[in-house]
């Protein structure tokens, strides 16, 4: 296939600070500017400070880079919320006389509070460059359902629950996770949840899971107002408690790599939930540099040139 010149690839992603002190001007940007209560920053900090540093930005660097050696095409990065900005990619393409950009958001699910902000941004940066008119962008919705994707997925999520099922001598029932969002969202018409519950379902029949052996729960509800979607993951597990489960697997489905949202929320705020309930609570790796991620990215891209060429 004859990839047209000037062609390049923007990955999306949410963004993350780079160390604790960033975390106030982080979350103006996340809230496009409006005052965070000091309660709310002082307990983002500790979430960071627990884990370090959110590896976010280096994981979304290494699948740009894999993804541009398998295409041989230029990958660019664009956060949202913190550098390197969508406005930074913009600009690097310019200079780069790209003419066409394919755009995949690093969030498989389509939600209007994570997809279609980064693509409002997107369309924002685009208009207000000066080679606007020479510059066409194809933006990919959402790919949730990607055969690689799920194959992705399903093998992590063997890899460990076999190990969990080994260890606890009995089917560890699996918990499927997404990030939720506010309901008012999804009642609207939002396509996010049943996105997400659909990629959990495929990742199911891929291993070849009972329908009693996994169900779906949503994480990381916000500190804002307002109905949250769910049932949230500690639900879930209270659930499963009193059904005689001893153990819980959980995989996010919803996230490509390592970050707050599994490096806290799973690896931390959960476990110690879990815990207490005196159940073990087991998590696939997240899929990172994983080759099969690498493989479906560049299937997306490839469809999407091949279908602009037919």
């Amino acid at each position: 296939m004859a990839i047209p010149r000037n062609t390049a690839v923007l990955l999306l992603a949410h963004g993350s600070p780079d160390s604790v002190d960033e975390i106030p001007e982080f979350l103006l940007q996340v809230t496009g500017g409006r005052a965070v209560p000091e309660q709310v920053i002082e307990e983002v900090k500790h979430r960071y400070g627990l884990i370090g540093q959110s590896p976010l930005t280096c994981w979304t660097r290494e699948q740009g880079d894999l993804l541009s050696r398998e295409l041989r095409l230029p990958v660019y990065i664009g956060m949202r919320n913190w550098k390197p900005f969508i406005a930074d990619a913009v600009r690097s393409m310019a200079d780069a006389g790209t003419t066409r950009v394919i755009a995949i958001c690093l969030a498989p699910q389509n939600s209007r509070t994570s997809v279609g902000l980064y693509r409002n941004v997107l369309n924002k940066e685009i208009e207000s460059c000066a080679r606007k008119d020479s510059c066409e962008v194809d933006f990919v919705e959402a790919w949730h359902d990607h055969p690689l994707l799920i194959k992705a997925f399903a093998e992590k999520l063997l890899s460990g629950w076999t190990v969990a099922c080994r260890e606890m001598k009995t089917r560890v029932p699996v918990i499927f996770s997404a990030h939720s969002v506010p309901q008012r969202t999804i009642t609207d018409g939002d396509p996010y949840e049943t996105q997400a519950k659909e990629t959990g379902a495929l990742v199911a029949r891929e291993v070849l899971l009972e329908e009693h052996d996994w169900s779906f729960a949503f994480q990381s509800q916000g500190m804002s107002g307002g109905p949250w979607l769910g049932p949230t993951v500690e639900e879930t597990i209270l659930c499963l408690k009193a059904q005689g489960h001893q153990s819980v697997f959980v995989q996010p489905v919803g996230f490509l790599c390592d970050h707050v949202e599994v490096l806290y929320d799973i690896d931390i705020a959960f476990q110690q939930f879990a815990k207490a309930e005196n159940i073990a609570l087991y998590r696939a790796e997240s899929l990172n540099g994983s080759s099969l991620l690498t493989a479906a990215l560049a299937d997306v891209v490839r469809s999407r040139l091949n279908d602009s060429q037919s």
